[in-house]
């Protein structure tokens, strides 16, 4: 059994394999996902698991250089994405966040190499994880 924070099989195989620049979604309840995309489904019932803990367990496992989130959700929902950047920004102090139409966002997801659904209902809850290297 694993002894580190992430047991989730699935996305601990999924990080395994990303490289540099590889792309992992992390998604509220309501987010399409495309057919190509694995979908690792955690929701269970609304606002179960919420988002940020489940960002921060992948955090444990997956070196982040850049996150990319919808630009409406600063304005729409703007406690829980002061929570995310405050978590990113404690694990990856360099972190470089970029801003995407929800539109434009939601196209972008079709190059990540999964998306990890979650239970969160909170508007524009979600973020594209961009791998970076980790030597």
């Amino acid at each position: 059994m694993k002894t580190g924070p992430l047991l989730n099989s699935e996305i601990s195989a999924t990080i395994a394999r990303m490289g540099h620049t590889d792309q992992l979604t992390l998604a509220d309840a309501g987010l399409p996902i495309p057919d190509a995309v694995q979908r690792i489904d955690l929701a269970v019932a609304r606002g179960l698991p919420q988002l940020l803990p489940v960002l921060s367990a992948v955090l444990t496992e997956l070196k982040v250089e850049a996150v990319i989130m919808a630009e409406e959700f600063a304005s729409v929902s703007p406690d829980a994405h002061q929570a995310i950047l405050k978590l990113l920004r404690e694990t990856y102090p360099e972190v470089k966040i970029e801003t995407l139409s929800h539109e434009a966002f939601k196209r972008k997801t079709s190059q990540s190499k999964a998306v990890i659904r979650t239970g969160e209902c909170t508007p524009y809850a979600n973020l594209i994880l961009q791998s970076g290297v980790a030597f």
